[in-house]
C-alpha cells in the first residue's frame, strides 16, 4: 500500500510487519485516485432492493469490467447471504478490483478474540476489511452507552487485531463531519487511534447526508493536516449533495471515492458513481480508471435490471433522457452543432443523442428522424406537413411518441404510403369471468382478423385480459407469421390522462416488446384500457413485420 510522508512511526510498524499484495492502481494513478464500490453493501440497503448472493457475484463482475479499485462485498456478520457470497467470489477471477469485507469494531462487552462479529469478517477471507467506528459523539454515549474513552479502545483494538492476523484495514469515520461540527477533538481523535493502530485508509463519512460543500472542504483540509494516511469520502444523498461534495473533497486531495452505482441506498441514496466517474474524466480531468468510460451506461443499466428498479431516464450521463432533445429550437441547433445543447459526446459515456418525436420538435427534429429510417424528403415536401399535422393531432388526442418510436415508424411510414398492414381486424372480444367470491378470475379473448384472402378465429385464456389478448393475436398470427413467436412483450404501462373525468378518462398504453436482437415501443389512446391496449399490440406486431426485421 502506498504510504504517505506524515505517517506515524506506530502506524508505519503495524503495516511492515506482515506485507500483503492489494491491487492498485497504475503507477501514475497510485496516489491520485481509487474508486470504491458499495453497490452490494450500501446499495442493497436500498428501499425496493434485494439482491441474492448469484446476483452479487453478477454485479461484482461486471464492476470489475469497469476498472473501479474497491468492490465492498457486504457485511458478513449480519447476514447468511453475504457470508454466502464471499464464499463464491472467492472462486471467481477478478482482474482489477479487491473484494473487501465490511463491519464494525467489537461490541463494548466482547474481547476481540470473542467478538463474533470480528470473527466473521475474518472468515470471509478478504484481503482487506472496512471496519467503522463510532466518531460523533452523541453516537458514542447515546447509542452505544459507553464512555468517549471506552469507545477509542474499541477501535485501537478492533483494527490492531484485524492487522495482527494479516488484514489490511480501511477505517469508516461514521458519522464524521457531524462528530466533527459538534465536538471536533474527539472525532479527531478517534482517526489518531485508527492511524495509530494500523489502519491505512481513514474514510470520512457523512452518514446522514447533511453537509454542504463548504464544509467538506473546511473539515477536509483540517483533518489533511492531521491524518497521516491517505482519506477516503462516503457522502450520502440526503440533501441532493452526495456528488458535489465527493468532487469537493476530491478537489482537497482525498484519494478515494466511495459511492454506489445509481446512486442507491439507503434513504436518498449514495454518492452516484455514474456522475462522480465521468465528472473526474471528463470535468476535473482525473482518469481514475482504465479505458472502459464507455461502458458506464451498460454498467448502470445492468445493475438497474438485476435490481429489478424502474431505469431513471433522467439520470446525468447515462440516463436515456440525458441527451434527448425535444425543442424545436433545440433540435435545429444541435442538428448543425451538438456542442450548442450537449456538455459532452454522449458516446464518451456509452450514451446516444436521441431527437424526440413531439409537437414541440418541429420540422428539423421531423426530418432528421425521417432520414434515420432512410428516407430523404426536403423541408418543404408536402408530406412534411401532412406529417407534422398529422403528429400534433395525435398528441393533442394523448398519443405520446417519445417511447414509442415503433409506433411513430409506422405512423410515417403510413404517412409516406410506404406501408400496408400486415392483417385486418374483423373483431375482438375479451370476458373477465368471476364466479365465486374467493375463487381466480378467468380471463379469456377472441380475436377474428384477415390475412389477404384467408380468415382466422381464434381464442385463448391468460392471466389477466392483456395477456389473453396477446395469446389470441399471435394465435391467429403465427400461422402465417411465424416470425411472431420470437417477440416477448417486455413492459406494459398504463397512463391516466384528464384524471378529472374519474373512469371515464382517456388512458395511454404503452409497451414495450422485443426479439432476440431489438426492442420497441408502441402506444395506443382510448376511453377503454382493452382498445387501448388492442392498438399496442398490433403496432408491435405490425412493427415486427416491417420487412426490415
Amino acid at each position: 500500500m502506498p504510504r504517505t510522508t506524515k505517517q506515524s512511526r506506530t502506524s508505519r510498524a503495524v503495516r511492515e510487519r506482515d506485507p500483503v499484495s492489494v491491487k492498485r492502481p497504475s503507477t501514475e494513478q497510485a496516489e491520485t485516485l481509487e474508486i470504491y464500490d458499495t453497490t452490494l453493501r450500501d446499495g442493497a440497503q436500498a428501499e425496493d432492493v434485494s439482491f441474492s448472493a448469484e446476483d452479487k457475484v453478477l454485479i461484482a463482475q461486471k464492476l470489475d469490467s469497469l476498472g473501479v479499485h474497491f468492490i465492498e462485498g457486504g457485511w458478513p456478520g449480519a447476514n447468511p447471504k453475504d457470508i454466502e457470497f464471499f464464499r463464491m467470489i472467492k472462486t471467481i477471477p477478478l482482474k482489477h478490483a479487491d473484494v473487501i469485507a465490511f463491519g464494525s469494531t467489537r461490541k463494548a462487552s466482547n474481547t476481540v478474540r470473542k467478538d463474533p462479529n470480528l470473527h466473521a469478517l475474518l472468515g470471509a477471507d478478504t484481503k482487506i476489511i472496512t471496519l467503522f467506528g463510532k466518531t460523533w459523539s452523541l453516537h458514542v454515549t447515546d447509542a452505544l452507552g459507553i464512555s468517549l474513552h471506552k469507545n477509542l479502545e474499541l477501535i485501537g483494538d478492533s483494527i490492531a487485531y484485524l492487522r495482527g492476523k494479516g488484514r489490511h484495514v480501511f477505517y469508516d469515520a461514521e458519522h464524521f463531519f457531524d462528530g466533527y461540527k459538534t465536538n471536533p477533538d474527539y472525532a479527531l481523535s478517534t482517526i489518531r487511534k485508527a492511524v495509530e493502530s494500523g489502519a491505512e485508509r481513514v474514510i470520512l463519512c457523512d452518514t446522514n447526508g447533511g453537509a454542504m460543500p463548504w464544509e467538506i472542504r473546511e473539515i477536509c483540509g483540517v483533518v489533511q493536516r492531521e491524518c497521516g494516511v491517505p482519506l477516503g469520502i462516503h457522502a450520502h444523498n440526503d440533501c441532493e449533495m452526495a456528488v458535489a461534495n465527493s468532487l469537493v473533497a476530491i478537489e482537497m486531495g482525498i484519494q478515494q471515492v466511495q459511492g454506489t452505482i445509481n446512486g442507491i441506498g439507503e434513504r436518498c441514496g449514495n454518492a452516484n458513481l455514474c456522475s462522480i466517474i465521468p465528472n473526474l474524466a471528463l470535468k476535473m480531468k482525473r482518469q481514475a480508471l482504465p479505458n472502459t468510460l464507455s461502458h458506464l451506461k451498460d454498467v448502470s443499466g445492468f445493475v438497474t435490471e438485476i435490481a429489478n428498479l424502474m431505469p431513471n431516464k433522467h439520470q446525468p450521463y447515462v440516463g436515456d433522457s440525458a441527451f434527448a432533445h425535444k425543442g424545436g429550437v433545440h433540435i435545429h441547433a444541435v442538428l448543425k452543432n451538438a456542442a450548442t445543447y450537449e456538455h459532452i459526446d454522449p458516446a464518451r459515456v456509452g450514451n446516444r443523442q436521441r431527437m424526440l418525436i413531439s409537437d414541440y420538435g418541429g420540422r428539423s427534429g421531423l426530418l432528421d428522424k425521417i432520414e434515420a429510417y432512410g428516407i430523404m424528403l426536403s423541408k418543404n415536401h408536402a408530406k412534411v406537413d401532412e406529417l407534422v399535422h398529422t403528429l400534433k393531432e395525435r398528441e393533442s388526442q394523448g398519443y405520446q411518441f417519445e417511447g414509442a418510436e415503433g409506433s411513430f415508424e409506422l405512423l410515417m411510414r403510413k404517412a409516406m404510403g410506404s406501408h400496408t398492414s400486415s392483417f385486418r381486424l374483423l373483431g375482438f372480444r375479451v370476458i373477465v369471468e368471476k364466479k365465486q367470491e374467493d375463487g381466480s378470475l378467468l380471463s379469456e379473448a377472441t380475436v377474428m382478423v384477415q390475412v389477404g384472402d384467408a380468415v382466422e378465429h381464434t381464442a385463448a385464456i391468460g392471466a389477466g385480459p392483456v395477456n389473453a389478448l396477446d395469446h389470441a393475436l399471435r394465435k391467429a398470427l403465427e400461422k402465417f407469421y411465424p416470425q411472431l413467436r420470437e417477440v416477448k412483450l417486455l413492459d406494459y404501462k398504463v397512463r391516466v390522462l384528464a384524471a378529472n373525468r374519474g373512469t371515464e378518462s382517456k388512458v395511454r398504453v404503452l409497451i414495450e416488446s422485443g426479439d432476440h436482437k431489438d426492442k420497441w415501443g408502441t402506444v395506443g389512446v382510448s376511453e377503454n384500457i382493452i382498445e387501448a391496449t388492442w392498438q399496442a399490440l398490433v403496432d408491435s406486431i405490425e412493427y415486427k413485420l416491417l420487412s426490415k426485421n
